[in-house]
């Protein structure tokens, strides 16, 4: 995966209460950033639909990062209705027939991601859900049953990312979230992360950046430092 152009796989997540203020933080970003996500706290909000299709004209990827986890025929559906829309990836997070079922639905260009283990987990809170394996393992163990159900990807941790590439190779897209610019502080909830030439060099496809990007005082500056950075990691 290292032909992508690395301007393009800077995720920027809109992390953001409103999409008002998602737009606003995308006209700051400007063609800097390409490729954006947006999640469970936009979705709760209105107007996601809006923005969704605003940032497709604007000529934007888009992730939509929902997670999705129902009845196979209900995430079918929900999957085909986002690729009716344009998104270019989206997420699932369930058993066997609910991936088959999401893989089996996307049309376009829509590419369908498994969730393998939240960055926020560290093996403690895996543990206390009660999976008796690693961490390592388990991601591997659902990247290799979202490859058989006919899913693009992943969602993983960098940690985990070099063995997943090891096994699957480009046949795997590897989506990294929990990416942490050196010069930023470690927040509590995100206990497995990496910094953007780390996960790169592990093997990682696509960066997911937020909170650092977001809360930056100068968003553009910090997007064009990281996306600088994927450019001389992938090089390397």
């Amino acid at each position: 995966m290292s032909r992508i152009d690395p301007r393009d796989r800077l995720i920027v997540a809109l992390d953001l209460p409103s999409a008002q203020q998602a737009r606003t933080l995308v006209h700051q970003l400007g063609d800097s950033v390409r490729f954006y996500k947006m999640g469970m706290e936009l979705a709760m909000a209105p107007g996601f639909f809006d923005l969704l299709d605003w940032l497709k004209a604007e000529g934007k990827q888009v992730f939509v990062d929902l997670k999705f986890f129902d009845i196979p025929e209900t995430v079918g559906r929900a999957v085909r209705n986002l690729s009716e829309r344009g998104a270019d990836l989206c997420t699932v997070h369930g058993n066997q027939s609910i991936m088959e079922a999401a893989a089996a639905a996307k049309t376009g260009g829509t590419r369908v991601l498994a969730v393998t283990a939240l960055t926020s987990l560290d093996q403690g809170d895996i543990d206390d859900l009660g999976f008796q394996v690693s961490i390592a393992d388990l991601v591997l163990s659902r990247a290799r049953r979202a490859l058989e159900a006919g899913c693009d990807g992943v969602v993983s941790s960098g940690l985990e990312v070099a063995r997943l590439k090891a096994e699957a190779g480009d046949k795997l897209i590897c989506v990294t979230p929990g990416i942490r610019p050196v010069e930023n502080r470690v927040e509590a909830d995100q206990k497995r992360i990496m910094t953007p030439t780390d996960a790169i060099r592990a093997g990682a496809d696509y960066l997911v950046v937020g909170r650092p990007v977001r809360d930056a005082a100068e968003p553009r500056a910090l997007a064009e430092t990281i996306i600088a950075e994927i450019a001389t990691a992938a090089a390397s």
